[in-house]
């Protein structure tokens, strides 16, 4: 592999050199032609360099024979010769797609694959599958070794991380990775079927493959929890691909970390599809008409507008379907107006009145007419007076405020009255009431987003700053196309579009990636979106999803019998087709790599106990050991722990072990060990944390709270359960759980 190391070498050298050659001539671009093309080559050796750095480790894990004697070397990148010749294939090109999906029925005209393991940059195995014996020399013979990738990659201890599978995709895997971008892909796999790895080489796959389309809107990806994605979080990486955006439903919303969870039965209420309707009514509660007129004390006078010029202001302003704040600014300066006309007709008054005392005549010759001496200019002027005073803003505020998402949904949540006025009929409303200074739950943000789309901003400025920057941006763009031709950028096959660069040269230098931009952004439209452990998402939290993704361009990967959420989905089309109306297609994933024979038996019972309609993924693998029931307090847990660590550890390298306990017991259990994260040899979780995740050895704490906490809590013990990939412990004080009488 010394060879293709060396061609590494040689292109992260040349992206560098060329890299600090252009920071070296930055002082010297003082045309904008000069800036863009600075902007340019900087942009793309920056993106070149970060490929290069991130797949040092296993450049290359596999090669394959055809029947013509030629070899071909699969990698995570391409790198090419000194005679611009391929030398190594980016696994995700057409021409590696035979090392995924040859079977000794289809071998696709090979007569070898063969699996490189690396440990830095060495050789330190060789694993081969021969699909055609006659069809190789006598020589290639003699070098046939190893053992079957796959579960030699299982056999290694866990981590703590999740790691890509490119040397070990499977072909029902590859199916997935490669299925078509447009539409909505379902991937519904059991328990160690590699739906998850699968899905995010789907992505790496889909920038590689469309990059044209997804480099503009990008990807994101969301998974059930923060240290989900903190266990996932190098595959991308590893694979070369750094611009997707990764996120929880709990980040969704800028300036929100919610990561609490709601109380299941206020769960299923506020993940109800019908929320959004409870949403909005809410807020036209806020758009209120006085009972009788609209009176303001302004310098001595009261100014006052009818009831039915408020009624009609409000319906004017409603009528025109725009976003609340937006439709606001309508609404005050139609009212500016009316109080500039009250205003006028106070003043008249009060001069008349006043002239009445001074001459002592019981009328006025020629009665004033001030109201009607005020055109558009008054008006407008007048408007621009009264807006500066505090009793006028006050008034306005009370009738059309101005909110935020936090201040609306905050406010509804903490006030009874208005819940239950704005309660479709049917909705549990009571259960969503709590105290105004609670914390954000992950089931609020669903919300949040729905009051933002309600809500809208007052965006007139920024609009016309739209405008004027985007005749500027027309001419970068014009620039780019013109630096990406001259400078033969365009013709490496390394290029970004000319509208692109223009946008990255427009951010005054920042350097702001489509993932950073796309991340700050609520209303992003993403090219494409993969949602993991999908199954979790309420229909509330659907619909925030789907705004995010107008073209409908879905990977949702999840497995309905491991739902744990009580708002969580029962079946696919009961939360798609409000969307898709059955324009979504499935693939499923049937072989489970990950957990051994004996542990899916129990794991079997239970999904025949709480989800009697589901079937378990076939296991491939024998375990080294039997699951087993120890009854014992909590207390002796480290004794046992430590016993498990010490059995996994035997001839690995690593090993980690998760004690998994009901929500009500974690931090009983958690104070038992030290503290640890997923690097740790020990870590402790609870069952909603742990989902995604695998270990060595699995300590299952409390089966019967595990079934207990929730509707779904026989589904949280069937993942439980599943998490381990070697050894399976059952912890329990009182009586074991009748679905796990194969442990009694």
């Amino acid at each position: 592999m010394s060879w293709l190391y060396e061609r590494l070498d040689a292109a992260r050298d040349s992206a560098q050199r060329t890299l600090r050659e252009v920071y070296a001539s930055g002082g010297v671009a003082v045309t904008r032609q000069a800036r863009v093309e600075r902007e340019v080559l900087a942009s793309e050796q920056a993106r070149r360099l970060a490929q290069l750095n991130a797949v040092e480790r296993g450049l290359c894990f596999g090669r394959i024979d055809d029947g013509s004697g030629r070899s071909t070397y699969i990698g995570r990148i391409g790198l090419r010769d000194e005679a611009h010749e391929s030398a190594l294939i980016d696994w995700r090109a057409p021409a590696a797609r035979p090392f995924y999906v040859a079977t000794a029925t289809d071998p696709g005209g090979l007569v070898r694959r063969r699996h490189l393991h690396l440990k830095d940059r060495l050789v330190v195995g060789i694993d081969d599958e021969v699909f055609d014996l006659e069809g190789m020399s006598e020589g290639d013979r003699h070098t046939l070794v190893g053992e079957a990738a796959l579960l030699a990659a299982l056999r290694r201890g866990r981590t703590g991380r999740m790691g890509d599978v490119v040397a070990t995709i499977q072909t029902e895997q590859d199916r997935v990775i490669r299925a078509s971008l447009q539409g909505a892909l379902v991937v519904q796999g059991g328990p160690g079927t590699g739906k998850t790895v699968a899905a995010l080489h789907r992505a790496a796959y889909l920038l590689y493959t469309h990059r044209d389309t997804l480099e503009r809107r990008g990807v994101l990806v969301v998974g059930p929890n923060p240290m989900f994605l903190r266990y996932i979080g190098q595959v991308l990486p590893a694979l070369g691909e750094t611009q997707v955006v990764m996120t929880t439903v709990g980040e969704m919303f800028p300036g929100v970390r919610a990561v609490a969870a709601d109380e299941p039965a206020a769960a299923v209420v506020k993940g109800d599809a019908r929320m959004a309707g409870l949403v909005a009514a809410a807020l036209e509660l806020r758009r209120r008409v006085p009972e009788g007129e609209l009176v303001v004390e302004l310098d001595g006078l009261r100014l006052r507008v009818p009831h039915e010029t408020c009624l009609r202001l409000r319906e004017r302003a409603r009528a025109v379907r725009l976003p609340h704040n937006m439709a606001r600014k309508l609404y005050v300066t139609e009212l500016l107006k009316e109080l500039a006309r009250a205003e006028a007709r106070a003043l008249e008054e009060s001069l008349h009145i006043e002239e009445l005392v001074i001459e002592g005549e019981p009328e006025l010759s020629e009665p004033l007419d001030l109201e009607g001496d005020l055109d558009e200019l008054d008006l407008e002027l007048a408007s621009q007076r009264l807006w500066g005073e505090p009793e006028v803003r006050r008034a306005v505020e009370e009738l059309w405020p101005e909110l935020t998402p936090q201040a609306l949904i905050a406010g509804l949540l903490s006030d009874p009255e208005a819940l239950r006025q704005a309660a479709p009929p049917g909705l549990d409303w009571p259960l969503l009431v709590r105290s105004p200074d609670a914390g954000w739950t992950v089931g609020d943000v669903p919300l949040l987003d729905e009051a933002a789309e309600l809500l809208g901003e007052d965006d007139s400025a920024r609009r016309v700053a739209a405008r004027l920057a985007g005749e500027e941006q027309a001419e970068q763009e014009l620039y780019a196309r013109e630096v990406l031709d001259s400078t033969g950028v365009a013709e490496s096959g390394l290029f970004e579009r000319a509208d692109v660069l223009a946008e990255r040269h427009a951010d005054d230098g920042l350097g702001l990636t489509t993932a950073d931009r796309a991340a700050a952004d609520r209303g992003w439209a993403y090219g494409h979106v993969i949602v993991d452990e999908a199954q979790e998402l309420s229909p509330m939290a659907w619909r925030m999803i789907m705004r995010r993704v107008p073209a409908k361009s879905l990977t949702v990967v999840g497995d309905v019998a491991q739902t744990g959420s009580a708002a969580g989905a029962r079946s696919w089309g009961e939360v798609l087709d409000p969307y898709l109306e059955g324009r979504w297609r499935e693939e499923r994933l049937l072989v489970n790599y990950r957990t051994p024979v004996e542990i899916m038996r129990v794991a079997a019972d239970v999904l025949r106990a709480f989800a009697p309609g589901q079937e378990p993924p076939e296991s491939v693998r024998e375990g080294e050991a039997e699951p087993r029931a120890v009854r014992m307090p909590v207390s002796g847990l480290p004794e046992l722990v430590a016993g498990e660590l010490a059995e996994i550890g035997a001839g690995q390298e690593q090993g980690r072990v998760a004690v998994l306990t009901p929500d009500a017991r974690h931090a009983e259990v958690a104070r038992l060990f030290p503290a640890g994260d997923l690097d740790a040899p020990v870590v402790v979780l609870t069952v909603g944390q742990a989902k995604g995740l695998e270990f060595d050895a699995v300590v299952v704490v409390d089966p019967a709270g595990i079934i207990g906490q929730s509707p779904m809590g026989g589904q949280d013990l069937y993942v439980a359960v599943t998490r381990a990939t070697r050894r399976l412990t059952v912890v329990h004080e009182g009586d074991l759980p009748a679905v796990l009488s194969r442990l009694a």
